[in-house]
Order: C-alpha cells, then sequence, then structure tokens
C-alpha cells in the first residue's frame, strides 16, 4: 500500500509539475501569437483574446497561412468572395461583415459581391430540394454523365 502512495504523490507532482511549465508555455506562446496578429492586422480582436489560449497559436498558424501565404493559390478577391458566400449560408453576420469588407478591399464590385451571395443561395436551394426529397445518390450522378 506504501508503494502504491508514493507510485501516486510521485506521479501527481511530476503531472502537477510539467503543468506549471505548461502554463508558462502557453502563456508566451499566446502572448507571441498576439503581438504577431497586431503585427499583421494592426489589432489582435477581442474574439483572438477570448480563444482558449492553448489553441490560440495553431488557429492564428491555420488563419494567417490560408490569408497570406505565397503558397497560396486563389487570390484575395476571390477568397473572400468565398469565404462571404459561405458566411451568409451559416448564416454568420460577423463572418458576412468581415468578408464583405475583405472583397471591396481586394477590389470586389457590389455587383461581384451580390454575386457571391446569390451563388450560394442557389447552391443552397437545390442542396435542400436534393436532400429534402431524398433524390437516388446514384441516378443524379447518372443524369449528369457519372458511371
Amino acid at each position: 500500500m506504501r508503494n502504491l502512495a508514493i507510485i501516486v504523490a510521485t506521479t501527481l507532482t511530476l503531472v502537477c509539475g510539467s503543468q506549471v511549465a505548461t502554463a508558462q508555455d502557453v502563456k508566451a506562446e499566446s502572448e507571441a501569437t498576439y503581438q504577431d496578429i497586431f503585427k499583421t492586422y494592426g489589432v489582435v480582436p477581442g474574439f483572438a483574446k477570448a480563444y482558449p489560449k492553448h489553441v490560440i497559436a495553431g488557429a492564428w498558424q491555420m488563419t494567417k497561412s490560408l490569408e497570406t501565404s505565397p503558397e497560396n493559390k486563389l487570390d484575395s478577391k476571390t477568397k473572400a468572395l468565398i469565404n462571404l458566400a459561405v458566411a451568409a449560408q451559416i448564416p454568420c453576420r460577423y463572418c458576412v461583415w468581415i468578408e464583405t469588407e475583405a472583397a471591396k478591399k481586394a477590389g470586389a464590385s457590389q455587383d461581384e459581391v451580390a454575386e457571391a451571395v446569390a451563388q450560394a443561395a442557389y447552391v443552397r436551394h437545390w442542396s435542400t430540394v436534393l436532400n429534402g426529397m431524398q433524390i437516388d445518390f446514384d441516378a443524379f450522378k447518372a443524369e449528369f454523365g457519372s458511371q
């Protein structure tokens, strides 16, 4: 029984000790992430500060890479219009607002913004019909040339 108590005490010491180090690492990593967000956008938005500190670095890395990587194949305007179309369907008013602003900043006209939203509505409309009426998927594919 004494050996079990020693094992438990040792395990708790190791776990608690590593959590303190991990908490310090998380704080340092999140602070570095906030600095990079500020450097990129000129602001650290409230939603970034509200995001769990232990995962903000990963979320920011994904966001920054999709938005700014030279490896990206889509231009900023196309990405913003896609994002707007998705945001309109979710719906997310925050996303709709920011993606409309981003699309316009990237050179999208009001007509292009409207068409992106209409395109999303068109896909949503027929998706509702196809799914709601439980159209056979294999028959659907065959009608459009799939074997």
